[in-house]
């Protein structure tokens, strides 16, 4: 598959920075011990600059070792019980063939074709569209559909979801993005922990009789302190959202490569956009979802890519072709409020979507479908748009007609 070289090149490369950047996540925690440390240091009394951060260093140094098997320990606990944690909170279900032959084939298909191994497939029971991965290692992976999309969806939307949920576990998407909730959890934890102790206990230590302590640094430490902290806590929180933003795009890409469909990944992202919201899970399992809604600051806080700028992507660089957005009568029927007459009628069919020769999932459609040819990801299509011209813009997921 030599169209998807550079794909593969590109997840590599994601892959390292990825890496890299959970490694300066992990570096925060001992800026916030240092910071800590500072800080209980001003607490003993008045003393200059340079001694309390000599003596703030030392304590670091002392504290370190301690700050990294808890931290570790943190991680293990986390490693071995985050699916438990997330099927808590969620309420998810494991279900077999028997209970749903529709979805497991699609899955199963899927995962054949590519030799990848089976994940455990579960349902989460509301009237919400979206879908995750969760897990750390091939045991725990598990891949979870709202019993919402699988009303909304038909069979060539569900396999797209299915396969850009199956490119996260085969990327390592979502073992990474667990690790960075989880050392981002470390660091909240040591700052809450920090801001309790500083305002409680202030003033409650005196001050020792050291002849070199010197005076007047005190107000500059507490002030270095608070920054530290607060910089550790930004920096975690920043780099633990854009963690997943790059990777929505190529798992994006990876759903058009497993299932040679760009039109279905695009109308399952049009029916998902803004109906995704799932009221009983924390922030963490959004962030796992394939579309967040919740959105933050300036975009500084986006989990996710828009699905506007997704499905410009997938019309640009894979062949598929945009319908807008869509209406989904089983969503705005479950979420009408009381009183309200039924409109569905007036709404757009739910297979307003380039269905194909698939068919809506109302029309009973097979769950084994058709083979597809295959789609060059980043090769722009000329005619996209009037007068559109194919450039050598490789897109969001790097060049791909490359030659090994």
């Amino acid at each position: 598959m030599e169209h998807a070289y550079g794909l593969y090149t590109h997840i590599q490369s994601n892959r390292r920075r990825s890496v890299a950047l959970l490694i300066g996540l992990f570096f925060l925690v001992y800026i916030m011990v240092f910071a800590g440390a500072l800080a209980a240091e001003t607490m003993g009394g008045d003393a200059s600059l340079q001694w309390l951060l000599q003596r703030a260093w030392r304590d670091t140094v002392y504290a370190a070792p301690f700050a990294t098997i808890g931290t570790a320990l943190w991680i293990f606990i986390a490693y071995r019980f985050n699916q438990s944690l997330v099927d808590m909170v969620t309420g998810a279900r494991e279900v077999t063939r028997q209970e749903e032959p529709r979805l497991y084939n699609l899955l199963e298909n899927l995962c054949i074709s590519r030799g990848i191994p089976m994940p455990k497939l579960q349902i989460m029971e509301t009237g919400a569209l979206n879908a995750f991965a969760s897990g750390m290692n091939e045991k725990q992976y598990s891949i979870t559909v709202t019993s919402g999309l699988l009303q909304s969806l038909d069979d060539a939307e569900i396999e797209a979801v299915l396969g850009h949920e199956l490119t996260h576990i085969r990327n390592g998407d979502v073992r990474m993005l667990v690790i960075a909730v989880i050392i981002a959890g470390v660091i909240s934890f040591f700052a809450e922990m920090f801001f309790r102790m500083f305002f409680y206990s202030r003033g409650s230590r005196s001050s020792s009789g050291d002849s070199d302590r010197g005076k007047g640094g005190a107000g500059f430490a507490i002030v270095i302190a608070i920054a530290l902290i607060a910089v550790a806590w930004f920096l975690s929180v920043v780099i633990r959202f854009s963690l997943s933003r790059k990777r929505e795009f190529l798992a994006d890409a990876g759903s058009v490569e497993l299932t040679k469909n760009p039109d279905a990944m695009i109308s399952a992202l049009r029916k998902i956009e803004n109906r995704g919201e799932l009221e009983v899970a924390t922030s963490g399992v959004m962030e796992m979802c394939i579309d967040n809604p919740r959105e933050g600051f300036q975009d500084i806080f986006a989990t996710h890519p828009s699905v506007d700028k997704r499905v410009d992507a997938l019309v640009r660089y894979a062949g598929g072709h945009d319908t807008g957005p869509l209406a989904v009568p089983q969503y705005e029927d479950t979420n009408r409020p009381e009183g309200e007459p039924d409109n569905a009628s007036t709404q757009a069919p739910q297979d307003a979507g380039p269905a194909g020769p698939y068919g809506p999932a109302s029309s009973g459609g097979k769950p084994f479908l058709p083979a597809r040819p295959p789609i060059e990801l980043g090769v722009p299509t000329a005619g996209t748009s009037p007068g559109a011209a194919p450039s050598a813009d490789p897109g969001p997921w790097g060049p791909h007609g490359g030659s090994r």
